[in-house]
Order: structure tokens, then sequence, then C-alpha cells
């Protein structure tokens, strides 16, 4: 069963970090590109970071460039969200996702073939 399976999530104080990770189980992410989207409540799901597939090269929306870094362990079959500088505009649910390609933009959903469930970040003091 192809599955993503997100953890890390939880509650943090402003100014805090947290490491989510997206493991995969069924297939290998070795030659996929792999997003972290996020929905905040009453919000659109947007995304937040990527790693290419090939040449490892990443994406990063602007609301979180400097503060998160997103990473990969091929060996692990994983991919990291490293949150630092944690404000309260970063509370949602983020969502992992595989993509065998991406054909135009890497924050489009539909470009996407595999999901996770979410896990939930909380910042708030």
């Amino acid at each position: 069963q192809l599955q993503l399976v997100e953890s890390g999530g939880g509650l943090v104080q402003p100014g805090g970090s947290l490491r989510l990770s997206c493991a995969a189980s069924g297939f290998t992410l070795d030659y996929l590109s792999v997003g972290w989207f996020r929905q905040a409540p009453g919000k659109e799901r947007e995304g937040v970071a990527c790693i290419v597939s090939r040449g490892g090269s990443t994406n990063y929306a602007d609301s979180v460039k400097g503060r998160f870094t997103i990473s990969r362990d091929n060996a692990k079959n994983t991919v990291y969200l490293q949150m630092n500088s944690l404000k309260p505009e970063d509370t949602a649910v983020y969502y992992c996702a595989a993509a065998k390609w991406i054909a135009t933009l890497w924050d489009r959903q539909y470009e996407y073939d595999y999901w996770g469930q979410g896990t939930q970040v909380t910042v708030s003091s």
C-alpha cells in the first residue's frame, strides 16, 4: 500500500522550533519531488516548500524563507521540514505530498500524486 505518513507536529511557543517528518511506505521517494503544504482554519491549502527529485534543489514560500528548511534522507525514505522561529501564523495542519513530475509550479496541489494525512502544528504562548 502506497502511503505517506507525517509526524513531528505539536504545540510550540512563538520563536520555537519543530521538525516534521514525512515517511513513505510502499514506494521510494528517491525519484520523486516532495512538497510540504499547510492549511490553516478557514484558509486554502498553500505550498510551503518543495525538494526536487533530481539535484535536490529546493523552493520555499516567501512567508517561510530563511526560517524553514526542507531536506531528504533517501536511506530512510524520509523528507523533513525543519521549522525555526515559528510564528502564530504558522499554525496549520501540515501535509506532505509526492510528485512523479512537476510540470509547472511546485506549489500547485494538482502536481502531486500522493498525499499524507497531515499533522497539526500549533504555535501559541
